[in-house]
């Protein structure tokens, strides 16, 4: 049979996707959570996952390439058929982290880089 020329617009199976993608990184891949939702007649896709804070590292990769590959990945299929992904990525359940806005947050982080504290100075005995 002929293929058509015309796009399939069904969606793609977002949470398959990132499980595929995301799994093979985790020490316990079981422990990683994903729930996806559509808004606006299935043109706007929003995609959470939670996985154990100890496994941050492995997800993120060096500078964060890891992470970079996996969402270029799941915005290139939402494009594709004509959506806009956003992903949130939250800790464990434990962990508090709660994101509204569409960026990535840590432990209720909202980016900033923390400034080590200087240790305090001990005067001369005399």
């Amino acid at each position: 049979m002929p293929r058509s020329n015309s796009v399939d617009k069904t969606s793609p199976d977002y949470v398959g996707l990132v499980k595929f993608l995301v799994q093979p990184l985790l020490d316990l891949p079981d422990t990683l959570s994903v729930d996806c939702e559509q808004y606006n007649h299935n043109q706007r896709v929003w995609i959470r996952l939670a996985f154990k804070q100890a496994d941050k590292g492995k997800v993120y990769g060096r500078g964060g390439r890891n992470l970079e590959a996996i969402k270029t990945i799941l915005e290139t299929a939402a494009s594709n058929v004509g959506q806009s992904l956003y992903l949130d990525i939250y800790g464990s359940q434990n962990d508090h982290s709660h994101s509204r806005d569409g960026h990535s947050r840590e432990n209720g982080k909202s980016g900033g880089k923390e400034v080590p504290k200087k240790p305090a100075r001990s005067s001369p005995k005399p």
